[in-house]
């Protein structure tokens, strides 16, 4: 057994053949680091993408959110919806910061829209029938 260090050792040449198995190798490990590259490239760009655009949450004009209202922590927010005289409540449903009124008006169909940001009726549908 010798006891020499690897750079007083000679290396000895391959044969062809596994020449030939080095090559491939390289160029193999050359084309995988290659695809690993742009990959994280698409990946990076993706990342970045997702930062810059705006976000796709509706923005609704006239909710809380978007007045800067808020719920009070202390005490819950009041407000009062002027109906018209005679009006009666069918139905209610509430959206963002809007509450729909479904009712009825001197026997004709109405849908009410009350915006509590805006604290007033937003909009006054007749309902009928074809």
């Amino acid at each position: 057994m010798s006891l020499q260090e690897p750079d007083e050792q000679d290396e000895k040449p391959l044969d062809p053949v596994m020449e030939n198995v080095r090559r491939k190798m390289i160029r193999l490990q050359l084309v995988s680091a290659g695809v690993m590259l742009v990959m994280l490239m698409a990946v990076l760009g993706a990342i970045v993408y997702k930062v810059t655009r705006p976000s796709d949450a509706p923005q609704l004009a006239g909710t809380l959110a978007n007045t800067g209202a808020g719920v009070p922590s202390d005490a819950p927010l009041t407000a009062t919806a002027l109906l018209p005289q005679g009006f009666e409540i069918a139905q209610t449903s509430l959206s963002g910061g809007q509450i729909l009124f479904f009712g009825t008006l001197f026997g004709v169909r109405k849908a009410l829209v009350y915006d509590i940001a805006a604290n007033r009726i937003v909009a006054d549908v007749t309902v009928s029938a074809n």
